[in-house]
């Protein structure tokens, strides 16, 4: 059960960081009056870097029940509840807990924390 638990943590976590890509360039970077043009670039990089990010956070929840080392599973597991918490109380305090996202990243977290 604790496996099943991590391996959907991991996808949700997919699934969550997916989402953030695609709405920020299609809803917030659509939007948006950026200039100049270079730091309008540099903005969309570093959103999709957390994109990238949590999709790696996500796979590596989904391998952990796979780890040889159950160091391996403790730190990986732990360390991306540390990422995810971090994420969704910024997300519920920049957004006034009106949006979905503080959520979904809170789901992760909880998902992570049952598995562990």
């Amino acid at each position: 059960m604790r496996d099943a638990l991590l391996v959907t943590a991991g996808l949700m976590a997919i699934t969550v960081a997916v989402i953030h890509g695609v709405l920020g360039e299609t809803m917030v970077f659509a939007r948006a009056t950026i200039s100049p043009e270079r730091l309008r670039t540099l903005l969309r990089l570093v959103w999709q870097t957390g994109t990238v990010a949590w999709i790696g956070c996500g796979v590596l929840l989904a391998a952990a029940p796979r780890m040889a080392s159950e160091s391996a599973r403790h730190w990986t597991v732990v360390t991306v509840i540390v990422v995810f918490t971090f994420a969704a109380g910024a997300n519920a305090l920049a957004t006034r807990a009106l949006h979905f996202g503080w959520i979904m990243l809170a789901g992760v977290v909880l998902l992570a924390i049952a598995g562990y």
